[in-house]
């Protein structure tokens, strides 16, 4: 029998993620699907012994990290090989509330890539921060009623889940009614974390430790591996993967950068670095596609299989993938690590601008943190996590003020409520950024994205704050009164509406100021982003002041003031 189909790819090594094995066949295409017992094709490609895998599925990412929108953003990443992201649109909620979500979702149509949004569940992440917006579970429902979402995103608030608040429950049973809740728990064991599945948690992406994530495993949580810009927990996760647990496992890169995007790559990376460490690639690929797919409930991606979205990556070596073909919907799109067709989107982003409101009576004085405290409570930086520790050190004192300690890396943090002009600013100390002489800012801070600065003197801490009010939003560095660099966010204060190419030659340019200054950090702007985050151990800084996360309450700078 001749089925003839409008492209058949001869002389193919299909990586069959259902059976874990590669299969010589041909493969045929007809009206962007697959068709697997094509015989004739209307254009025929020798491929010539080369792997055909499904396209590559980011479980969870926020696209606002890569400070592009997602027509931008699938410039980067679906060269390397990406053809479906699930995205939370949690960033550019908590400054615009809905109407965010919907310029995203708009943006993220008819491109050569399929986004999936979550709803975001938690808006703001916690009651110890003020964000731009706050969205109830009826403010989601209409999401979930127009098709937009497929889920609710990660619950970050797990301490509400704990303490059943109404609200929250509330958000869990809608998403559980229109598909999969998405998890938040760093550190949660036990008990509370039994308690936190059994209200509808379905996975997580915040285990830093196998064992961690062994018994999130174990209790029936889906486990995604993250290896982001920021956070990179797959060396440590490695050791889960086995042939018991390969099907709970999915990868996620939760943010991204785009330098890194284009230099190293999205989930083809992850795949890359998991073969390194001794994963078997099939394994990786199938972790890659299929799972996160059934996860979902994705029944259309994810596998190369009859009547499936014909989405693939072409490669030829099983060891060391790099694509050099990818399809989306049965069309080439990218090739040689470019993407072949026009982006023709034209989303009009201009009620996003103008999103940085400092206090009308900011000033430098506004920074000074004024105690009589001889031991102050300091924030310390691990390297490659989100998690901080509480550290507690002398005061370095100039009267009642607390100043800064460069000479034993303790410098002064301030977030400043960037929405609704309340005043709120935060004051605290941070080790482990390295510099002097200086500041740096930026207004990509999670989860409310207020401003946040870290630097020596509050003179440059004050006008890098107030550089980003008058761009709209970005990253700076400042020395001694003279703005070194500037990468302009105007999107929220959180993405940027120029090309690709121009947002990594500004970033390279705020990070090699932050070098001039002595910090040896590959991106400082990465720890110095998620140090307002209120919902990841152990102590962070909101506009409201040092959060103490695992008590869940404001605590004060002084040791000695509670």
């Amino acid at each position: 029998m001749t089925v003839v189909v409008d492209t058949l790819l001869t002389n193919c090594k299909l990586i069959d993620v259902l059976h874990r094995k590669v299969v010589e066949r041909n493969i045929g295409i007809l009206n962007g699907r697959f068709v697997i017992d094509a015989t004739r094709g209307n254009a025929e490609i020798d491929l010539q012994g080369a792997y055909v895998a499904p396209g590559f599925i980011d479980a969870h990412m926020h696209v606002e990290s890569t400070m592009l929108p997602p027509s931008s953003f699938a410039e980067l990443s679906v060269p390397h090989g990406t053809t479906t992201a699930i995205l939370d649109p949690h960033e550019i909620a908590n400054v615009m509330g809905i109407k965010g979500i919907e310029l995203l979702y708009d943006d993220a149509q008819n491109l050569p890539i399929d986004c999936f949004f979550m709803a975001s569940s938690c808006v703001p992440a916690s009651p110890l921060e003020t964000s731009g917006a706050n969205l109830s579970a009826d403010d989601l429902e209409p999401l979930f009623k127009e098709g937009k979402v497929i889920g609710l995103a990660e619950m970050m608030n797990y301490p509400a889940v704990l303490h059943d608040d109404a609200e929250v429950l509330k958000k869990i049973e809608l998403g559980l009614k229109h598909g999969k809740v998405d998890g938040h728990c760093p550190g949660l064991r036990g008990d509370e974390l039994q308690k936190y599945i059994d209200a509808g948690i379905t996975s997580d992406h915040e285990s830093t430790t196998a064992d961690e994530a062994n018994e999130k495993l174990q209790r029936g949580l889906q486990i995604y591996i993250r290896e982001g810009s920021a956070a990179k927990n797959l060396e440590a996760l490695l050791p889960i993967i086995n042939e018991d647990s390969l099907r709970k496992i999915c990868f996620c890169t939760d943010d991204r950068h785009p330098a890194d995007l284009k230099r190293e790559g999205h989930i083809d990376n992850i795949i890359r670095k998991s073969i390194a460490l001794g994963l078997d690639p099939i394994d990786a690929i199938t972790i890659a596609t299929i799972n996160c797919a059934t996860h979902y409930e994705l029944d259309d991606i994810g596998s190369i299989d009859d009547g499936k979205k014909a989405n693939f990556v072409i490669f030829d070596d099983l060891l060391d993938i790099q694509p050099k073909e990818v399809w989306h919907a049965g069309k080439c799109v990218a090739r040689n690590g470019l993407l072949s067709v026009e982006n023709n989107t034209s989303t009009d982003w201009s009620s996003s601008y103008h999103s940085v409101h400092l206090p009308n009576t900011f000033t430098t004085e506004s920074l000074t943190a004024n105690s009589e405290c001889t031991t102050i409570r300091v924030i310390g930086i691990l390297d490659g996590q989100l998690v901080t520790d509480e550290l507690h050190a002398n005061a370095l004192k100039e009267g009642n003020l607390i100043i800064a300690n460069p000479s034993e890396d303790v410098l002064k943090l301030a977030v400043i409520e960037r929405h609704h002009q309340t005043g709120n600013i935060g004051i605290g100390f941070v080790k482990g950024f390295g510099f002097s002489g200086g500041a740096l800012a930026s207004t990509v801070g999670h989860d409310a994205h207020n401003v946040a600065v870290v630097g020596d003197n509050d003179e440059d801490m004050a006008l890098a704050a107030t550089t980003l009010s008058e761009a709209g939003g970005g990253q700076c560095v400042v020395a001694q009164g003279v703005v070194l660099a500037l990468l302009p966010l105007p999107i929220a204060g959180l993405m940027s509406d120029a090309p690709a190419e121009v947002v990594i030659q500004q970033q390279q340019r705020v990070l090699d100021a932050a070098h001039q200054l002595g910090c040896d950090m590959e991106d400082p702007f990465m720890p110095l982003s998620f140090l307002p985050l209120s919902v990841i151990p152990s102590l962070k800084l909101s506009d409201l002041g040092l959060v103490d996360v695992n008590a869940f309450k404001i605590v004060p700078l002084g040791v000695e003031d509670e």
